[in-house]
């Protein structure tokens, strides 16, 4: 028997063109799932077949776990202190075996350990497949497609088949049976049934990609694409910059006569691309994202992460773009939130934002609009500035004198000291949504200004009511709304 066994691996593995131990180890899970099926509970069986001989060993097993934990599965497990009375040099998570009579292989079920047997083999030749695939590096791969899967494409490239979803098409991309399709490996998925490749051709890392393969100076490392931003199949826009600078970063990416943007368009189906210079200065770099619009002034907001842009009236709709697609895209390849406006705006919004500050200063210092108004124009912006900043600064004020300098800067402390008492008692009377994941000391507070002390009350919010409450941006305030009202469903 132990001669058919090796006769066996042999066929099967020349068959199939995978290792002996691959179907050894097919095998030996066979004859594991045929000896389980003699107890009536769940046991853990073992199987070791010799890879010389073909002879074959069976064993009952244990495995070792903390005494404290208890016995989860007590066909399959053992208790350390049990299993040391056997064995007293064996740890956690080690085996205890018993020997068990092997069971001839012609008694179990052939069909059955036929299909143990190639379905283990599918399974390596697959996953070979998939390694020989992944061992070629390759980011843009291309093939044909050979059928289509509830609007998904199935690409078959060289032995691998992969899946590009419909979500990851350029919209309006009629794609058929036959057709030849380049895309971007986006992700292996290795506990998909079917095809393990997903294939995007809507990513931005596409566009960037694509940009690789057609100009040789990135490669060469003296050009760098920083960033991409897409509205696939209408509108990209991407970021370079030049590490040598006898290089034009923008004339090197459209190439001669526009060849190498063109080429990369054509792939994309015509895909507008913007190419954009990246800056290390974030307002430089979003005045160039937001191109062809002219900009005039830029405020930077660090603490929000965002960007008030002013441009004039013949330039709003350019810096907006169709459904607003320019800002968009400008605000994703930047990473900043850039808010578009015009002088108009800009200033009724530096007017009303001048009055809130005036009327702290006023209320928590104590002060007349006129020392309030000094204040202002010599640019502090709040109350921390004017406590903590080097008293130097503030002596350098010709309307002050030094004794209102340390008057204003204790008023200020003693201000913050108060509000930082009112917002622990906030705090404090805001226990119930300290619990809620995403739920800090400050937006506990902040919630608790607007008299949101419960999860129900949070629950109750809109999620435009949560952002102008806290200044949290809709997804994070839609995400939160959810989690307020989850224990509704569950007491349902």
């Amino acid at each position: 028997m132990s001669r058919e066994i090796l006769l066996l691996v042999d066929a099967l593995a020349r068959e199939k063109n995978v290792t002996r131990d691959v179907v050894f180890g097919a095998l030996e899970s066979a004859l594991a799932s045929a000896m389980k099926k003699l107890y009536k509970e769940e046991v853990d069986i073992r199987v070791a077949i010799d890879r010389d001989s073909g002879d074959h060993e069976a064993f009952r097993r244990w495995q070792v776990v903390p005494d404290e934990a208890g016995l989860q599965l007590p066909d399959q497990q053992i208790l350390l202190s049990e299993a040391r009375d056997v064995e007293p040099e064996i740890e956690l998570e080690e085996f205890i075996e018993e020997a068990l009579e092997p069971i001839e292989f012609g008694r179990i079920g052939a069909q059955a350990a036929k299909q143990v047997i190639l379905q283990r083999i599918r399974d390596a030749e697959r996953e070979q497949l998939l390694n020989d695939f992944l061992e070629r590096g390759e980011s843009i791969v291309s093939g044909s497609i050979k059928r289509m899967d509830k609007g998904d494409a199935i690409i078959e490239i060289g032995k691998v088949e992969a899946r590009l979803p419909r979500s990851e098409m350029i919209p309006k991309e009629n794609l058929r049976i036959g057709d030849r399709v380049r895309a971007y490996l986006a992700r292996i998925d290795r506990q998909a049934r079917g095809q393990q490749v997903i294939l995007s051709r809507s990513a931005p890392d596409f566009i960037r990609q694509l940009f690789e393969n057609e100009v040789p100076e990135i490669e060469q490392g003296l050009l760098e694409l920083k960033g991409a931003a897409r509205d696939p199949g209408v509108r990209a826009k991407i970021a370079v910059v030049a590490h040598d600078r006898r290089i034009d970063p923008i004339g090197t990416c459209v190439g001669m006569r526009g060849s190498r943007v063109q080429a990369v368009r054509n792939e994309l189906g015509g895909e507008q691309v913007d190419i954009v210079l990246w800056s290390e200065d974030p307002a430089q770099f979003v005045i160039g994202a937001l191109a062809p619009a002219n900009v005039q002034s830029i405020v930077v907001d660090e603490d929000r992460h965002a960007m008030d842009v002013v441009v004039d009236e013949d330039n709003l709709a350019i810096a907006i773009g169709r459904s607003g697609q320019n800002v968009r895209l400008a605000s994703e390849l930047t990473g900043w939130q850039i808010n578009i406006m015009t002088p108009d705006e800009s200033q009724a919004k530096q007017q009303q934002e001048q009055t809130a500050l005036r009327d702290t200063f006023m209320s928590k210092l104590d002060v007349d609009e006129e020392v309030a108004d000094i204040l202002i124009s010599e640019g502090f912006t709040g109350l921390e500035e004017i406590a903590y900043v080097p008293i130097q600064e503030l002596l350098e004020i010709e309307a002050f004198d030094e004794d209102t300098i340390n008057e204003l800067r204790n008023r200020a402390r003693n201000a913050l000291l108060t509000e930082a008492i009112a917002q622990e008692e906030r705090v404090e009377t805001a226990q119930d949504l300290l619990t809620l994941e995403g739920v800090t000391p400050e937006l506990a507070a902040s919630l608790a200004t607007g008299q949101v002390f419960t999860r129900d009350d949070l629950a109750d919010l809109s999620v435009d009511e949560l952002t102008e409450l806290t200044g949290i941006d809709a997804e994070e305030a839609k995400q939160l709304i959810v989690r307020a009202r989850a224990h509704w469903f569950e007491q349902a």
